[in-house]
């Protein structure tokens, strides 16, 4: 398809799913009303309970102190394994209000604990916690709470990765039945010679998800012996999409590039993704836009805000601070398409947060949104600058502006047009 062909197609698919979405839902306090009711009913007089836990929580606060926990959907037990995060989020098409309702139907039931010295901890609460991650399915688990829930459903910055509901002291957890655990997790639990990076991508070789290998991980489940310890689930998050990522972007290095430049292109929850691929050595740049009244970018005064990172054929060295986590999910998407047809490219992706974008629901949907972005119709331009001059006729700032962000589109030939003029 002709990039001109494909970009009318996008906006008339754009306007009909406009056309379709449901409004913006802010009605969050009758739900957490209902927690409260539901949490009451399960409980009994000495706030022991019975639920079913689909995964685990590990905070970063106070690190290496964390509070660690057992998460569980309060009332909701026969549906466990949707209130999960995982791809199939994004097959359901939910919106930010479902997350917001998921998360907060989960009653993460949290014990302080040491992320060290957690190899052979597999009694108590912190074993109980997990045995829950490294199940491959919900397990059904008996809780004993210090004290009711803590309502507290302030969502900040700092949520970003798993918002998560209300938070109750646990006095003690107990697995009621015998989870199901994967082979392949069994063995690198038996290795204790494997580091944390080979296991994480031997357990993806074996087609576990990075939802499942990041829980793992965050479990202390992964490494060597003595070494390892509890993860933050927002650190292992990004540790896992980086590391398998990496994995990705070796089994591509010495495989021909593609022979065109394609323009892909998905949106998502108010997050619109354009995919540049060109012929080339792999290079990646994420380029982020971020609307006023957006999530990220609350005042409308300040105009869009921007941020990218960059990396070329050999990788970078540190963690990238500008784009966080998106850099390394949108990364993942990419390099997993191109894993999968063999080729190598340059890869410019540009994201625009609109103002439909107003709860954080996590990194997850720019994983998902990337990731899918390739399986629709794709256009093609002649040259990476024809597509870029092309896709941005339809992004919120100037050609001039994205070439002062962007490593990748820094070269092209300028004119006093591309910057406003």
């Amino acid at each position: 398809m002709k990039l001109d062909e494909f970009v009318e197609f996008e906006a008339n698919e754009r306007a009909e799913r406009r056309r379709l979405a449901s409004e913006k839902s802010y009605e969050l306090l009758d739900h957490m009303e209902s927690f409260q009711h539901r949490f009451e009913e399960a409980t009994s007089g000495d706030s022991v309970f019975g639920s079913v836990s689909p995964s685990i929580f590990v905070g970063r606060s106070n690190y290496p102190k964390v509070s660690t926990g057992i998460l569980s959907p309060v009332g909701h037990e026969a549906d466990a394994a949707s209130f999960e995060t995982n791809a199939g989020w994004y097959d359901e098409r939910v919106s930010i209000s479902d997350v917001f309702e998921r998360r907060t139907s989960l009653l993460n039931s949290n014990r302080a604990a040491d992320v060290t010295n957690v190899h052979d901890a597999w009694n108590g609460f912190l074993g109980t916690q997990r045995e829950v991650a490294i199940a491959d399915r919900p397990v059904d688990v008996e809780i004993g709470l210090d004290d009711g829930p803590d309502l507290d459903f302030d969502v900040s910055e700092a949520d970003i990765a798993t918002p998560t509901g209300p938070r109750a002291r646990a006095e003690s957890a107990e697995l009621t039945e015998n989870p199901h655990v994967p082979r392949p997790v069994k063995k690198t639990l038996e290795d204790d010679d494997w580091n944390a990076e080979g296991a994480m991508t031997y357990l993806y070789r074996r087609g576990l998800d990075v939802y499942d290998i990041n829980t793992v991980l965050s479990a202390g489940a992964l490494g060597r012996g003595e070494d390892r310890r509890l993860v933050p689930t927002r650190w292992s998050i990004t540790a896992v999409d980086d590391t398998v990522g990496k994995y990705l972007r070796g089994t591509v290095r010495d495989a021909p590039s593609v022979d065109s430049v394609q323009v892909w292109r998905n949106e998502y929850l108010g997050n619109a993704f354009w995919v540049v691929l060109a012929p080339g050595d792999w290079e990646y740049e994420l380029v982020e836009m971020k609307a006023p009244g957006s999530i990220w970018n609350p005042d409308p005064a300040t105009g869009t805000a921007m941020s990218s990172a960059h990396e070329n054929r050999d990788g970078r060295t540190g963690y990238v601070e500008e784009t966080a986590g998106a850099y390394y999910a949108a990364r993942f998407g990419v390099l997993e398409h191109l894993s999968a047809e063999g080729r190598q490219a340059k890869v410019l992706v540009l994201r625009h947060v609109s103002d439909d974008y107003w709860g954080p629901v996590g990194v997850w949907q720019i994983r998902e949104a990337v990731r899918n972005a390739f399986e629709g119709e794709h256009g093609e331009a002649e040259t990476f600058e024809a597509a870029v001059r092309s896709v941005v006729d339809h992004l919120p700032v100037s050609l001039g502006r994205l070439r002062s962000k962007s490593t990748m589109v820094a070269g092209l030939q300028s004119s006093l047009a591309d910057f406003g003029v």
